[in-house]
């Protein structure tokens, strides 16, 4: 039994005992979501009681709340490492990350539902900050030559952190009916370990210089993080842009729509950002257990763990890849492989039944999928929305693409159950509509941001309209600071 099911067992108990019944209660009356197919395995629905409709809610409230706290948080990540600066930010949001985990590691002794549901909130409170704190803090404190690579470390510590979580959460170690509650309690520990590592962090040199000023205190950090004698360069860069910053106008999330200046770049955030979402990849992370057992598998948890390991894997390959082949291009080779397998997966499924070998290709187009997603669409939206924008409007930008990104993610998670039910295994056709309508939104939109500053990307941006970049570098930074009033 998964642990899925093992808290699903322990709701209805619960829940049972609050409302008096003395019936005893079978766990195998309440199935987690699976994904339908022309496949008939002889099983009849059977319209759930009362009382197993409750516990159906509240498992979905406990899966769901996770990305409305997410949500309301991302707004704030820009403003609390404004406020605090970046690491005592960081340190700040992992409390809601300890008290989480301390709801849900007590959830056995109390009302578990009330308890998990609060945990889990809590949880994503605490994601949806460091969503935005850590891209921002990692994109500052890097140097422009590695910028992208290090911004692709942010992605690889999530997925390490789902393959860990897949592993430990298997019944004969943690996911059972004794152990649940530790292994929820464990999201404590990364925390734990983060604070413990913040100690030795120094402070970004940018925030330190632009916001606060205090050069020599950047120049310190620099000296730490470059091991460098003389961080004049980055200096003069962080000067030049502190310049910029000083002209700019304090940027609303509003004024990223409304001033020309910012309005193109805003929207590829947020197309790149939904593109992520909305490509297929969350369906195949949710429910892959039930993919597994639809094509077949007779062991499809351990495939599940197969597809984290493959995950983790290529999220390594795309740390080397992002500083010599380009966000751009990364991004589109990882799309078109996406629709390819996509395509694949839904002639896997559909002809299951007629060819049993069938299952082999669902399976590959399943772990090419996610390789596909981890080499581009995966790790770059979050750090391309950082070079997009200069100090001012960056933290804004983040906010607002941060709460795209799990806006998205929650609508997959409440609906993709509901698409798999009406599509059946022509699911992914609808997938492969969006992946290619975001392919080519992308090939006609987004710039090559890879080593090019802030003034060249805005170049990049007014080239894509139909405008010429030519023309007087301060013609160009006083349009990108939204000085003109150009469309």
């Amino acid at each position: 039994m998964t642990e899925d099911k093992i808290i699903v067992t322990h709701y209805r108990s619960i829940l049972s005992n609050s409302l008096g019944e003395e019936e005893p209660y079978n766990s195998t009356d309440v199935y987690p979501p699976t994904l339908q197919s022309t496949v008939d395995h002889g099983k009849k629905e059977i319209d759930p009681e009362p009382s197993t409709s409750i516990v159906i809610m509240y498992w979905s409230l406990s899966v769901s709340i996770f990305a409305v706290g997410g949500m309301i948080s991302s707004f704030f990540g820009g403003w609390l490492g404004d406020k605090l600066g970046r690491i005592k930010g960081m340190l700040a949001a992992n409390s809601l990350s300890l008290i989480g985990s301390l709801l849900m590691a007590i959830a056995k002794f109390g009302p578990s539902h009330i308890l998990i549901i609060s945990g889990r909130f809590m949880s994503g409170l605490y994601c949806g900050l460091v969503s935005g704190l850590v891209p921002m803090y990692v994109g500052e404190i890097s140097p422009t030559s590695l910028r992208g690579a290090l911004g692709t470390l942010h992605q690889l510590a999530i997925v390490t952190g789902i393959l860990v979580s897949q592993v430990i959460g298997l019944d004969f170690i943690l996911g059972n009916a004794d152990m649940w509650p530790v292994l929820l309690g464990l999201s404590a520990v990364p925390a734990v370990l983060q604070c413990l590592l913040l100690f030795f962090c120094p402070e970004s040199p940018s925030y330190l210089y632009i916001k606060l000023g205090e050069e020599h205190k950047a120049k310190m950090n620099l000296k730490r993080l470059r091991g460098v004698s003389d961080p004049a360069k980055d200096i003069m860069e962080m000067k030049k842009e502190k310049e910029v910053a000083a002209n700019e106008k304090k940027v609303s999330i509003i004024q990223l729509f409304t001033m020309a200046s910012y309005r193109q770049p805003i929207l590829v955030a947020l197309m790149l950002h939904m593109a992520q979402q909305f490509s297929g990849i969350n369906g195949i992370f949710y429910y892959s257990t039930s993919i597994f057992h639809t094509a077949g598998v007779g062991q499809p948890v351990y495939a599940t763990i197969g597809v984290g390991v493959v995950n983790t894997i290529f999220t390594v390959v795309s740390v080397f890849l992002v500083e010599k082949a380009g966000r751009r291009s990364l991004f589109l080779v990882g799309m078109a492989g996406m629709l390819i397998c996509a395509i694949a997966m839904t002639v896997g499924l559909v002809l299951l039944e007629q060819f049993s070998w069938m299952s082999y290709v669902s399976m590959a187009a399943i772990f090419l999928f996610v390789s596909f997603f981890e080499i581009g669409p995966g790790p770059i939206p979050w750090f391309m929305v950082a070079e997009f924008f200069s100090q001012g409007p960056r933290p804004a930008a983040i906010a607002i693409a941060a709460f795209c990104n799990w806006t998205c993610n929650f609508i997959v998670a409440l609906s993709f159950q509901y698409i798999a039910d009406f599509c059946g295994p022509y699911v992914f056709v609808l997938f492969s509509v969006v992946v290619l309508g975001f392919s080519l939104f992308i090939f006609f939109k987004v710039p090559e941001t890879k080593g090019k500053s802030f003034e060249e990307i805005a170049a990049e941006f007014r080239k894509r309209k139909g405008r010429s970049p030519k023309g007087p570098k301060t013609t160009i930074e006083l349009e990108y600071l939204g000085t003109k009033d150009s469309v």
